[in-house]
């Protein structure tokens, strides 16, 4: 059975509840997505420009009003991770 799709911060945050050692890529990927002048908008919350939503949902869904479930999304922030560990390794070299 698939996992029911939630609006994607309540789910985003109910996913990364239990991965403690996500929480500061989380931290990061919010602050590098949120929009430019988010504080002068209500609410004052760091989050992305709907734009970029609709056609990133396009391009991994189909469907620019599709919204991911949260084991995607944990899984997102569970990549950037693993790609900023790669970096990390090649900046080394």
């Amino acid at each position: 059975m698939s996992e029911p799709r939630r609006p994607g911060s309540t789910g985003a945050l109910l996913g990364l509840a239990v991965r403690p050692d996500l929480w500061l890529t989380a931290a990061v990927l919010v602050c590098r997505l949120a929009r430019p002048g988010w504080w002068r908008h209500w609410p004052p919350l760091p989050g992305p420009d709907p734009e970029y939503l609709r056609f990133r949902a396009q391009t991994a869904f189909g469907d620019p009003a599709a919204t991911p479930t949260s084991a995607e999304l944990v899984d997102y922030v569970a990549w950037c991770r693993r790609m900023a560990s790669l970096r990390r390794l090649r900046a080394r070299r």
